[in-house]
């Protein structure tokens, strides 16, 4: 495990991980829960790095049920979804506590949004350079490349950066 950067601290059988422990992928996802032979076997939550997580029961590795939450609390749902659906564009946040007042536009479920760098897209877990076609964490860490289909829906759907200067150009105002 520490030659691809994992790690795991639980109950073992015969050098396996076996009964209750917590497995860390080098993404520093965490999965805490039953184990057997080395796989994932019973009850166990994937806990992401962006705070969501994934509560399932597990058979031999393979989750057969379970539920995802967003890190917002927002629980997704496979059947009557309304959430984000077209008609209403409102974020989770403004769902559960209103809009806010006229002024400043809430741009993403966090007020203050994240900062994301000029030319750059706000995908959700980080930011993206279209560029470079890198994913960053919103801390700057590597996260992932984007293949060709993640770079064609982050540039059709997520948030930009300001990439260009905003406001009045005093040399071609006109004066009233």
């Amino acid at each position: 495990m520490e030659f691809i950067g994992s790690s795991y601290k639980g109950d073992t059988k015969n050098g396996r991980m076996d009964g209750k422990g917590e497995y860390t992928f080098p993404t520093e996802t965490k999965y805490e829960g039953e184990m057997k032979e080395g796989m994932f076997h019973g009850k166990g939550v994937l806990h992401f790095p962006n705070g969501s997580k994934y509560e399932a029961t597990w058979e031999n590795g393979i989750a057969k049920q379970g539920s995802f939450t967003f890190a917002d609390g927002l629980q997704y749902q496979e059947k009557d979804w309304d959430y984000c659906d077209g008609y209403d564009r409102r974020v989770y946040s403004e769902r559960c506590n209103g809009l806010r007042p006229a002024g400043e536009s809430q741009l993403s479920d966090l007020h203050p949004p994240h900062i994301i760098p000029d030319g750059c897209y706000d995908c959700g877990d980080g930011s993206y350079d279209p560029k470079a076609r890198v994913v960053t964490s919103y801390s700057g860490r590597f996260l992932r490349n984007a293949d060709d289909s993640e770079h064609e829906w982050i540039l059709r759907t997520c948030r930009k950066a300001w990439d260009e200067a905003v406001g009045v150009d005093p040399e071609n105002s006109v004066a009233f």
